[in-house]
């Protein structure tokens, strides 16, 4: 397994089967992909799991986060995840958020994310809003 940088259109099909398969593949695209960084984990040569970050004024949203079911459970998000950090940490990126669906939550939480505010609904789905301070805290003596 590993992380690979994507174009946005390589992220639209995963997008599609996991997030939204009853809408049509171009529902999953969002404002912002053309200048958006997109990132795919491939196993066995397939890309099994996609995510999207864009960046504005030191701050990233991370969305359309996506893991094929037959993979969720093994560790593959929670890599991208974790690259994603890493590469926006090297990138003096201060803070990450984004909207997580109430499913995936606790996903979020084990991984040092919190939740802001009361859920919200998107296209009848639940969801918080959810960040992290990516700037080093300084150690206290």
């Amino acid at each position: 397994m590993h992380v690979i940088v994507l174009n946005w259109e390589q992220t639209i099909p995963i997008r599609h089967k996991v997030l939204w398969p009853n809408e049509s593949p171009e529902f999953c695209q969002v404002e912002g992909d053309s200048e958006g960084l997109h990132f795919g984990v491939v196993v066995d040569n397939d890309i099994v799991c996609v995510a999207s970050v864009y960046i504005n004024d030191g701050t990233a949203r991370l969305r359309k986060f996506a893991t094929l079911s037959q993979f969720q459970g093994q560790g593959i998000g929670s890599c991208m995840l974790n690259h994603i950090v890493t590469k926006l940490k090297q990138a003096k990126i201060s803070y990450l958020w984004f909207d997580a669906r109430v499913s995936a939550v606790g996903f979020y939480q084990r991984l040092g994310f919190s939740s802001l505010g009361a859920p919200f609904y998107k296209n009848g789905v639940a969801y918080y809003k959810m960040h992290a301070n990516l700037k080093p805290q300084p150690v206290s003596d």
